[in-house]
């Protein structure tokens, strides 16, 4: 077992212990794992309108529902398919709505992102063609026999997990600021957003984009040794079959 596969094992094995008693439930209620699918992108589709509504910075008292929202849209991702493992009720047309959803769901959120202002446009297309090169990159690797589960850092569950955390932060640092000095400590750069954010957001994009550039090129590298290696084996016993 590789090191990634060994450290995928230990985080499940941690998260199981959270969302068993949430699974149970929704087992004992006959929630189907295609809802829940549902639920997850209905999360990601209320959060990034809301994001682009301007919650984050213009609405205090509401700003809560945009993390809110983003985490039941990362809840409802796991347990759609803890649910389908635990009921057997793993299927075919399950897991591509599930992947699908997924992508959608992604894409609403950098969406969000850019007409909120968060985002300039090049830069919020960009990280959107990243994110779905991960996606991609691992489909087209499992198709030709390749496990990869485990292989680079920003998967969909840390892509919410990051972006969760990183609008807590800016809403809050946003208002604190706001509430000393007055006024936010905002700063705009036409390059990476639309609008003013803080010096913390503007990091955490470029932190995140650099994140998905390195999980590209991990994938991409992993994938093409993997296959060297096949095509070196396979390659290796037709000349012993000679």
């Amino acid at each position: 077992m590789s090191e990634e596969n060994r450290k995928r094992v230990k985080q499940k094995q941690h998260l199981y212990k959270f969302i068993d008693g949430p699974v149970e439930f929704l087992i004992k209620h006959n929630f189907s794992p295609n809802l829940l699918s549902y639920l997850g992108f209905f999360c990601s589709v209320g959060a990034a309108f809301l994001i682009a509504l301007g919650f984050i910075h213009y609405f205090f008292w509401f700003a809560w529902l945009v993390p809110f929202l983003l985490f039941w849209a990362g809840a409802f991702d796991v347990f759609d398919g803890e649910v389908a493992r635990r009921t057997g009720n793993i299927t075919k047309s399950g897991a591509f709505l599930d992947s699908n959803l997924d992508r959608l769901s992604d894409a609403i959120l950098i969406l969000g992102l850019i007409y909120g202002g968060f985002l300039h446009f090049l830069l919020g297309y960009t990280i959107m063609f990243l994110i779905i090169m991960i996606s991609y990159i691992r489909a087209r690797a499992e198709n030709e026999g390749i496990n990869m589960k485990g292989i680079g850092f920003m998967e969909r569950a840390e892509r919410i997990i990051f972006l969760l955390i990183a609008l807590i932060l800016e809403t809050w640092f946003y208002y604190f600021s706001e509430l000393i000095t007055g006024k936010p400590w905002t700063i705009y750069n036409p390059i990476i957003t639309s609008k003013p954010v803080t010096w913390f957001f503007l990091f955490f994009i470029l932190g995140y984009t650099f994140l998905l550039i390195l999980t590209v090129g991990h994938r991409l590298l992993y994938t093409f040794k993997s296959l060297k290696n096949s095509d070196d084996d396979k390659e290796e016993m037709d000349l012993n079959n000679i």
